[in-house]
């Protein structure tokens, strides 16, 4: 009975400070969380605008849309708009080289005399050759100490119909396909098919996006091999520039 004569008291003190409080002011309160929006939203906007002046386009667009979603009302949202729409434009593109560049591989080998350089891709699709079903086509630059530089194409599967000589077409980007010397050399090293002119190759390659090489196969017939080369790192074989 002592204790809950106690308590009475105390619930009254509770509810006579609680009266005393001052009332909150409804416009005080959202000035205060607006005040901390915009406080975050430049902070969002300075990693942007950090990002952007180091032409880091992927990184400074992550910001960006964070900002650009959470505080759109925000001043710092207007200040970066023009900016931030530019680097959507710069980071896609970006995203896109990365991809190409990784497209190629490069390779390095001690060989007798020195070292072989090479650069080489894979086909966008695979391709059936010998009716067996479709397989990797690769293309090929190298540079070696003895034979010189070289650019070919090499099968996995079935064999190119070009002993002798033969013309294959090559089509850059969008221009009309043209006729180019090619040629399959007797060896069961590998099923591989050079493409004679190998300096007007590599200037190609270098200056396109896509080309398609059209050749002859002993199937019958002609396939063609679509390469996306324009993530080429030109440096890799430097005797080649």
């Amino acid at each position: 009975m002592k204790h809950s004569a106690l308590q009475v008291p105390v619930l009254v003190l509770a509810g006579v400070l609680a009266a005393c409080q001052p009332a909150q002011d409804p416009k005080a309160e959202a000035a205060a969380q607006a005040a901390a929006q915009e406080q975050a939203a430049e902070e969002m906007a300075k990693a942007f605008e950090a990002e952007y002046g180091r032409q880091n386009w992927e990184l400074a667009r992550a910001h960006g849309d964070v900002l650009m979603s959470k505080y759109p009302s925000s001043a710092a949202a207007a200040r970066i708009e023009e900016r931030y729409n530019e680097v959507k434009g710069r980071a896609t593109q970006a995203r896109e080289q990365r991809r190409l560049s990784v497209l190629w591989t490069y390779q390095t080998q001690p060989v007798k005399g020195g070292e072989q350089l090479s650069a080489s891709i894979y086909a966008k699709d695979h391709v059936d050759t010998d009716g067996s079903g479709a397989r990797p086509v690769q293309l090929i630059f190298r540079d070696h100490p003895d034979w010189g530089r070289s650019s070919y194409l090499v099968l996995e599967k079935g064999d190119f119909d070009c002993y002798g000589g033969c013309k294959v077409s090559l089509k850059v980007d969008d221009a009309e396909p043209k006729p180019v010397d090619a040629s399959r050399p007797k060896t069961d090293e590998a099923i591989a098919m050079f493409i004679e002119d190998e300096k007007m190759l590599w200037r190609t390659v270098k200056g396109a996006k896509v080309i398609a090489i059209e050749f002859p196969v002993k199937a019958g017939g002609t396939r063609t091999a679509v390469f996306e080369v324009g993530g080429l790192d030109a440096n890799k074989l430097p005797k080649w520039n």
